[in-house]
Parts: C-alpha cells; sequence; structure tokens
C-alpha cells in the first residue's frame, strides 16, 4: 500500500484526477466530431495519441488515481510523480510561450483547451508540491525524466514522415526541414533540463524543511 499521503492529499489528488480526465475526455470526443468524416476514427485516435499534452494528461491522471486508491507499482514512485509533474510543467510552460497565441478556441473547446494547459497543469503541480512525500529523487532521476519526450520526439518524426502530419507547427519537419526542426527540438530538450533541475531543487529544499 502507498504511504506518505494524508486523506487530505488522496482528496487533492481526486480532484486532479477528475480534471485532468474530463478535459481528455472532452477533448477525444471533440477530435473524433472533427475527424469523423476525413481520417476516421482509428487515425483520428492516433492522431488524438500523438499530443504530448494528451499523453502528459494521461499520466496525470495515471499518478493521481494511484494516490487515491493508495495502490502501490509504477505510478506510486517518487520517480514517476517527479516525471509527470516535468511533463506536465512543460505541457504549460510550451503552450503558453508558444501555442496559445496559434489560436482562439470557442465553446467547448475552450473547456477542454482550459482543462489541458493550465488547469492540470497548475493542480498537479500544486498537488505534488504539497501532498507528495519529497527528498527520495536524485540526478539519475531526473535524467531518467528525459527518455519518454526523446522517445516521443522519435515517434512523432516517424509517424510525421509515414503521415504527413505533425502534432506541433515547431516540429513540423515538412514544413521546416529537419535541420531547423532539430533545432527546436534542443530548445525544447533546454526547457525539460531546466524545469527537471528546478524540480529536483524544490523535492530536495521541501525534503528539508
Amino acid at each position: 500500500m502507498e504511504s506518505g499521503l494524508t486523506p487530505k492529499g488522496r482528496v487533492f489528488a481526486a480532484m486532479v484526477a477528475a480534471v485532468s480526465a474530463a478535459s481528455v475526455a472532452l477533448q477525444y470526443l471533440l477530435l473524433l466530431e472533427l475527424t469523423r468524416d476525413n481520417v476516421g476514427a482509428a487515425l483520428g485516435t492516433l492522431r488524438f495519441l500523438s499530443y504530448f499534452t494528451i499523453l502528459s494528461n494521461l499520466g496525470v491522471v495515471a499518478v493521481c488515481v494511484t494516490a487515491l486508491c493508495g495502490a502501490g507499482g509504477l505510478f506510486s514512485r517518487p520517480r514517476t510523480r517527479g516525471a509527470v509533474a516535468l511533463y506536465i510543467g512543460v505541457t504549460g510552460l510550451i503552450y503558453v510561450l508558444i501555442l496559445r497565441h496559434l489560436w482562439q478556441p470557442q465553446g467547448l473547446q475552450w473547456w477542454a483547451d482550459t482543462g489541458l494547459h493550465y488547469a492540470t497543469p497548475s493542480l498537479y503541480l500544486i498537488w505534488w508540491l504539497w501532498a507528495a512525500p519529497h527528498g527520495r529523487l536524485n540526478l539519475r532521476d531526473a535524467a531518467a525524466w528525459l527518455l519518454f519526450p526523446l522517445l516521443y520526439l522519435a515517434w512523432v518524426l516517424l509517424r510525421g514522415a509515414w503521415l504527413g502530419e505533425y502534432p506541433y507547427p515547431f516540429i513540423d519537419a515538412g514544413q521546416l526541414g529537419y535541420a531547423r526542426t532539430a533545432i527546436n527540438a534542443i530548445g525544447v530538450l533546454l526547457a525539460f533540463l531546466l524545469l527537471g533541475g528546478i524540480l529536483l531543487a524544490l523535492d530536495r529544499r521541501l525534503a528539508r524543511r
């Protein structure tokens, strides 16, 4: 059984999971509606799961549901909780700095967009800082956090070469070319490194307090 979380921490985890899961479900329904008459449900689902935003939100749901249930396993480990804090943090950061200027969502899309890119990153980071146990992370954990983003980059480039579409404009190798895409990817990797270092420092500081 999982230890180190107070009842209030588990209740907060339930709230974070509910917000993230509702946002993911709403975005999925909206995307299926958008792609139903062209690429179909199968490729629409593949497109849906090719967004880092969706994958990081699914990570939030997995960690928070595990915390709520008091279960052990992969999603209860400090390294995994920290990794999800990094991924959802970068999701929010990249959206605010780069992507939010590119469109103006309306109606239900605005609710999905706000939940995925603003509410969930903020709530999860607050939960991680306030409720999760600290002092169990090290530099090897922070280095391991980079594996998933690197695998994700490889996947979207392969998928883009196959289908001719990319989930984000700054890694659209078809439009930008691979050299510019590589430069942009390095910039995003630096964001992962910077935020990962900040989270590791916060973990150590909170442990001392």
